[in-house]
């Protein structure tokens, strides 16, 4: 008997007890909760955004006894690759962006060739003056993957470029205009360009302005780079940029330009259609024949390339 008294009151105390500390509990919830009360207007802010949008696209067809005609086989591969990681704390800013595409294509006439082929990276390091300008630096290299060759219907596919030859490596120290998120501007009124032809043949040649023989070329100019982000309507975004070097110890008249625009349209989460033009204008690329006078010399160069496929976010 006396046992089982003492256990009732072990019971009860440990009730007592819990009760009491649960009591407690909810107490000091309440209390933090009042110290601790969240402002509907506050935001969190983070010191990273990182992202990437990747966009591959396939197509194939066959013919078998078709009388309208065409190649017996095509195939082609199209793939983009849009990275970033941008760094925003106090007045200090770092953006850092990749931007890749290789594409490829295979008919029975032509055979196999590349369609697009792209490696850009940049890093851009800024501090707020006010109103919108940065002091900052810039570094850019633009080269590409694989093999580039000219074709002609009655020649030997001449080879063109190369991994590396070219590449082109910006190092500029200027100032950078950002008004609005979607909008910057670079200047620079003194620009390091270094052009790298990093290919024996190549290099005999004097592609792309470098002395015969020589791997690299040395230029110093004025700098300008304008990119432009914005969803034009629902589901349609454009993204553009534009630079302009002009090479102060030769030529500088003749302006060297870069123009790259880039339209997605969202069909759902993961479909999407692409347009892609580019426009490069570079005085020292002179392997393109008049086919009038018949003499090789610089043309502006149009790529335009168009996909329906598959698209991811991150």
């Amino acid at each position: 008997m006396r046992k089982f008294t003492l256990s009732i009151a072990c019971c009860l105390l440990c009730f007592m007890v819990v009760r009491a500390q649960n009591d407690w509990i909810k107490t000091q919830r309440e209390e933090t909760s009042k110290k601790i009360k969240k402002d509907d207007k506050d935001t969190s802010t983070r010191i990273w955004r990182k992202g990437l949008n990747l966009n591959v696209n396939i197509n194939q067809g066959t013919l078998t006894n078709w009388a309208a005609g065409g190649d017996n086989f095509s195939f082609s591969l199209g793939s983009t690759v849009y990275a970033w990681a941008f760094y925003k704390e106090g007045r200090r800013a770092w953006d850092n962006v990749a931007d890749l595409a290789y594409g490829y294509i295979n008919t029975t006439s032509l055979g196999g060739r590349k369609s697009d082929d792209r490696i850009d990276l940049t890093s851009k390091y800024g501090y707020d003056i006010g109103r919108h300008w940065y002091v900052s630096g810039l570094v850019n290299l633009r080269t590409q993957f694989t093999n580039g060759y000219l074709y002609s219907s009655d020649t030997t596919p001449q080879l063109t470029s190369k991994f590396f030859a070219p590449a082109y490596v910006l190092l500029s120290p200027g100032f950078d205009y950002k008004p609005v998120p979607e909008f910057s501007l670079f200047l620079s009124p003194a620009t390091s360009r270094f052009v790298f032809v990093a290919n024996d043949l190549l290099s005999k040649q004097g592609a792309y302005g470098v002395d015969t023989g020589k791997y690299f070329k040395y230029e110093i100019g004025a700098y300008l780079s304008a990119n432009y982000v914005k969803t034009v309507v629902k589901n349609v975004t454009y993204k553009g940029r534009l630079d302009l070097f002009s090479n102060y110890l030769h030529n500088p008249q003749n302006i060297v330009v870069f123009f790259t625009n880039a339209f997605e349209l969202k069909v759902n989460k993961y479909l999407s259609a692409v347009l892609n033009v580019d426009m490069i204008y570079d005085d020292n690329v002179k392997v393109f024949e008049n086919k009038k006078t018949g003499v090789m010399g610089p043309r502006l160069q149009v790529k335009q390339v168009i996909g329906v496929g598959f698209a991811a976010k991150f």
